[in-house]
């Protein structure tokens, strides 16, 4: 091995020269490459494909003709805050997605119905067309829904060849029809009609009216709830968290529609008691709207009557005209607001422990501690020495055939009018009476968001029942093994109700947050009550206005009173025009002419003179 030379000890210019040789011999090195590497290779070389990285999603062609569909029902809940309404209208932007844009969104992702393409819409706006869906109760902006139900037409995991040929002359004669014949590789299953059969059904011909009929084992290869895709658990995954799929029902009528065969739509609007923060002071006492002979009877501002919201409640059961309780849509021309009411009342809640307790110490409670120690045992029948220390919640549970634009909330707000001692509630009977109130008087709606469609029911027509008659598959009903076989939904994945990414584990964590945020804004609210001096309470000394302007408090479910300045009447108020007149002037103004003959399919448009209403 050739010894390193020592060029510490060499001159500058033999370190020059050595420097001078590594560069002619770094060219000739560098040249003969260059040159090896041009010379033509006697084996040409292929270029090696790109390599996909190991997890690449291919964008595969989805044939719909592959997969058999099916007819369900599906039962879901939504917290409506975020929501502009479960109604999406095409060529309408508003600030807030609708339910029905989520929906679609995760039907489509999951590639569970096909829809007949509509050049008229975005890809992304819910295109229905071709999937039979049919929804039932449209809530508006900000109301939430724990029972809402659509029919849709999805994907199944049939096999769209395994349906067995009829062995037995029975079962020959029920495939006998054309339907049937056109349906024989995608058979599928349906209940029993909720009402009559339509004059083109035979039933002794029609599908199976159960999945436990006999007929339906023999003619199926496949279990229709087990082995189907678990429609809930699907969704679930890729819905927003405020929105949850609770349960489908597997075979619903052959005449099903999710609006016509509902028969009774069940609300729930919740509000507190007090109903807002009580007001400080002797003078923050309200009298009811009928006078009470004792001082002692005066409730507090802040805090409403129960039993007079109850009392009014009750009479809105029965068959009324609700024509002074909603909102007159016009566009629609309805001339029949008659709707029956199967349950109205004022229901409190199990009561809970919870912040804002100071409402229980003396100067916020409901009443005022009488100066006669002899009259604390009863006012209006109540033991105020046990009166509530923390809020108490209260709904109005509402059961009715069929509702009315906004017709809930009007009923709740005059509920609260009568709950603060402005009205009596004979009030009810005056608004449903239409030949002493032919024309709605004015007056305020309560809040959206503590509204909820709590649940819709499908009886069986001619039973005499309210009992819903669909059979409805909740989350979690089917699970484990079969066969040795882990099923969707089993333990191995969880039931899709409890556990990991379950239902209950999903609306834990919403609740949760939306917890944090009530016990953190009421230990506030007890903080800021309890600090700095308490001789403001001092009730007999000082004297408190109800607010500064001397306006008057309204509730109407909001998160706070309206201040209205002197309060008017309901029946003193103006009044609108009668619905004749409202539908009258708008048809006009559309160019259409109302006749009884043709109010079926509609109106037909006429020529409008232009001097008469200055459209064309």
């Amino acid at each position: 091995m050739e010894k390193q030379p020592d060029y510490t000890k060499w001159s500058t210019d033999e370190l020059i020269g050595r420097v001078a040789a590594l560069e002619q011999q770094l060219r000739e090195q560098t040249a003969k490459y260059k040159f090896s590497s041009n010379r033509p290779s006697p084996f040409p070389r292929t270029p090696s494909p790109l390599r996909k990285p190991k997890n690449a999603r291919v964008n595969r062609e989805f044939d719909p003709s592959r997969y058999s569909t099916r007819l369900v029902a599906l039962k879901f809940a939504y917290l409506g805050q975020r929501y502009n309404g479960l109604e999406f209208h095409t060529g309408n932007k508003t600030p807030l997605p609708t339910v029905e844009e989520a929906l679609w969104k995760a039907l489509n992702k999951a590639r569970l119905v096909f829809a007949t393409p509509n050049p008229l819409l975005e890809p992304s706006e819910p295109n229905w067309e071709g999937c039979e869906y049919s929804k039932c109760g449209r809530t508006d902006k900000g109301v939430s829904a724990f029972g809402q139900v659509i029919g849709i037409r999805v994907r199944s995991n049939r096999p769209v060849n395994r349906a067995q040929t009829p062995t037995s002359t029975e079962d020959l004669a029920l495939s006998k029809t054309s339907e049937e014949n056109l349906q024989s590789r995608n058979l599928e299953i349906a209940s029993a009609l909720l009402g009559p059969a339509s004059n083109h059904v035979d039933n002794e011909s029609s599908t199976p009216s159960s999945t436990s009929d006999s007929w339906t084992e023999e003619a199926l290869a496949f279990h229709p709830i087990k082995d189907e895709i678990p429609y809930c658990q699907v969704l679930n995954r890729l819905l927003p968290p405020d929105i949850r799929m609770l349960a489908w029902c597997p075979a619903p009528p052959v005449d099903f529609s999710a609006r016509f065969s509902c028969k009774e739509r069940r609300y729930k609007y919740f509000f507190t008691q007090p109903a807002f923060a009580p007001t400080v002071g002797s003078t923050c006492l309200v009298q009811s709207s009928e006078k009470a002979e004792s001082a002692a009877k005066r409730r507090r501002e802040g805090w409403i009557d129960i039993e007079a919201m109850r009392e009014a409640a009750h009479k809105f059961v029965g068959l009324h005209d609700f024509r002074n309780l909603c909102k007159t849509d016009a566009s629609k021309q309805i001339d029949n607001f008659e709707r029956r009411i199967f349950h109205a009342d004022i229901e409190k809640l199990d009561p809970h422990h919870s912040p804002v307790g100071y409402v229980g110490e003396p100067g916020f409670q409901e009443y005022e501690p009488p100066d006669d120690p002899a009259l604390w045992h009863s006012v209006q029948g109540v033991d105020i020495r046990g009166q509530p220390s923390t809020p108490s919640l209260y709904t109005f549970t509402l059961h009715g055939s069929a509702f009315l634009w906004h017709q809930v909330r009007h009923m709740v707000g005059i509920l609260f009018l009568i709950g603060q001692g402005l009205e009596s509630p004979s009030l009810v009977d005056e608004l449903l009476d239409i030949q002493k109130t032919p024309c709605k008087p004015q007056y305020e709606m309560a809040d959206d968001a503590p509204l909820v469609l709590w649940d819709c029911i499908f009886p069986r027509e001619g039973s005499g029942s309210r009992e819903d008659a669909l059979e409805w598959i909740y989350v979690g009903d089917y699970s484990g093994e079969e066969n040795g076989v882990q099923k969707a939904g089993g333990k191995a994945n969880g039931d899709g109700k409890y556990g990991f990414g379950g239902v209950v584990d999903d609306m834990w964590r919403v609740w949760r947050g939306r917890k944090m945020d009530e016990v953190l804004a009421g230990t506030l609210l007890d903080v800021v009550v309890g600090q700095g001096r308490h001789q403001s309470l001092d009730l007999g000394t000082e004297n408190h206005e109800a607010n500064g302007s001397g306006s008057q408090k309204v509730f109407q479910g909001a998160d706070a009173p309206r201040l209205v300045g002197k309060y008017i009447p309901v029946m003193r108020r103006q009044r609108m025009e009668s619905v004749e007149a409202i539908n009258a002037k708008y048809a006009k103004r559309k160019g259409f002419e109302q006749k009884e003959k043709i109010r079926d399919r509609g109106f037909r448009r006429v020529v409008v003179d232009a001097e008469d209403d200055g459209n064309e």
